[in-house]
């Protein structure tokens, strides 16, 4: 938020200029929300969602933009709210509208028009499609809920919307004790590493359900993954995410499938066999109506591959080496203890613990080009969460630091993987300062290494919250609720 000061601007006015762009923030606010609830329109500043977003955080989100416009301006709130306020006017239908990028093509390629005739041109595709969709809403059950259940719930109850998209009906655990619910819905309520959850939680003990954010969510207790009837609770052609772990391949998670009200299954981990693992972004159009069960690959493999893929198609991928350094994980001990797994048995909270990874042979699933290219090893280390991968490449055509970071913050901007890669470009960031990151991957450009055709890129990842988004992304290509985006 750095910003430095004209040498003749007084104090009085930089503090009413910033009065005046708060006050148009919190105008902004309702619009967005109207917007949202009322058309399903998701609102966004160069990949910054608005939605039940603060003042100060949209603030931040135009100053943000300033790395994205091409004049290295900051964003006009001026601009962005009438935007807004033009939209609301037009009764539309669902789209993602990207708020930073409408005004860069306006500013642009306005040609003499005003905002608001731009802004009805634009999207005159969706202008008058209020309730023009005969979409319902899809109907989604979490199997399990450990770290990825419960950051998949908090995701998918904040998306939730007019409630034409996904929408969380059911959870499914194994009974642990007698006050079970209570101590679920503590567990949505409170995250050490995520803080708080966003909103209001109602619990019913009577009929095991927890009310969040207007979202009415059964809970199920279960041991068999094939003896559940989801229509006795008005649930049907549902999208079950298990995030179990437990079974990773076809026979298994085709157990799901044998219960009523169950279309499609979606596992929160590589999975084996004939599979297909989507990483969105990359191979997500390869989800034909046929699929009923896909794996959405690993939280490294989502991280790594949208970044390999934007290396590969300018440079090309000789060969390379992707090493892990991965926080802890739950199946790791606290102290010393009996572990099937070599090394993993050691204390998690003590030890730096050499582990295989099977992201780097998961990538070329994903991304065939590089099958056989990639070798790949991780190290866990004593943090709770994010991540990080170093790519240690060879590649086809020599390079400069330079050019490689600035083709990578292109890439972050205005590519199709703007969702997948991020890119910071700060000699003062540390792995705190990615939770909560929505995106697959963030490249570190203060760390990148480059000599000729070789190099090194680092890449950051909050190997349970932007792996979580990701999902939702495969879920929301599955059940189809994905909007126009505009500008076009």
């Amino acid at each position: 938020m750095w910003k430095e000061l004209p040498v003749n601007q007084k104090p009085d006015q930089c503090l009413g200029e910033w009065i005046d762009r708060e006050a148009l923030a919190e105008a902004m606010i309702p619009l967005i929300g109207q917007l949202y609830r009322n058309n399903n329109v998701v609102t966004s500043i160069y990949g910054r969602g608005l939605i039940n977003r603060s003042v100060i955080a949209i603030l931040k989100a135009h100053r943000f933009a300033r790395h994205r416009m091409a004049d290295q301006d900051e964003l006009s709130v001026h601009d962005t709210c009438q935007a807004l306020k033009t939209m609301s006017e037009m009764s539309l239908g669902a789209a993602s509208v990207d708020l930073g990028k409408l005004v860069s093509k306006f500013k642009s390629e306005g040609n003499g028009r005003s905002l608001d005739q731009f802004v009805r041109e634009e999207l005159a595709d969706v202008a008058d499609k209020r309730n023009a969709s005969a979409r319902r809403g899809t109907d989604v059950v979490l199997y399990g809920f450990g770290r990825i259940g419960r950051l998949l719930a908090r995701i998918l109850i904040e998306k939730t919307g007019g409630g034409e998209g996904l929408r969380l009906r059911a959870i499914v655990v194994r009974k642990g004790s007698s006050d079970d619910l209570i101590k679920r819905a503590s567990l949505l309520r409170r995250d050490s590493v995520h803080g708080p959850f966003e909103g209001t939680l109602v619990i019913d003990a009577e009929n095991n359900t927890i009310t969040a954010n207007g979202s009415l969510i059964q809970i199920i207790y279960s041991n068999d993954p094939a003896s559940v009837d989801y229509t006795q609770y008005g649930i049907e052609n549902a999208l079950l995410v298990d995030n179990t772990g437990k079974w990773r391949d076809a026979e298994g998670l085709g157990q799901h499938l044998k219960c009523p009200g169950v279309g499609r299954v979606v596992l929160t981990a590589p999975g084996k066999g004939e599979l297909k693992n989507i990483v969105h972004g990359i191979n997500h159009s390869e989800i034909t109506d046929d699929d009923k069960i896909i794996s959405a690959a690993s939280c490294t493999t989502n991280a790594i591959v949208p970044v390999l893929k934007a290396v590969y198609d300018k440079y090309g991928i000789q060969h390379g080496h992707v090493e892990t350094v991965h926080s802890y994980t739950n199946d790791q001990n606290l102290i010393d203890n009996f572990h099937k797994g070599s090394r993993r048995g050691r204390s998690a909270a003590l030890n730096m613990v050499i582990t295989e990874t099977g992201a780097a042979t998961a990538a070329a699933k994903a991304l065939p080009v590089l099958k056989g290219k990639l070798t790949g090893n991780a190290i866990r280390v004593p943090t709770p969460n994010v991540s990080m991968a170093i790519l240690n490449l060879t590649l086809d055509k020599p390079t400069s630091r330079e050019e490689i970071n600035e083709y990578l913050r292109q890439m972050a901007m205005h590519s199709d993987l703007q969702k997948q890669i991020d890119f910071v470009n700060s000699p003062e960031v540390v792995s705190s300062d990615f939770v909560g990151s929505r995106h697959a991957g963030v490249v570190d450009a203060e760390a990148t290494i480059c000599n000729d055709n070789r190099v090194v890129l680092y890449v950051w990842y909050d190997n349970e919250f932007g792996y979580s988004c990701q999902v939702v992304r495969v879920m929301e290509e599955l059940a189809g609720v994905h909007p126009a985006s505009f500008p076009r």
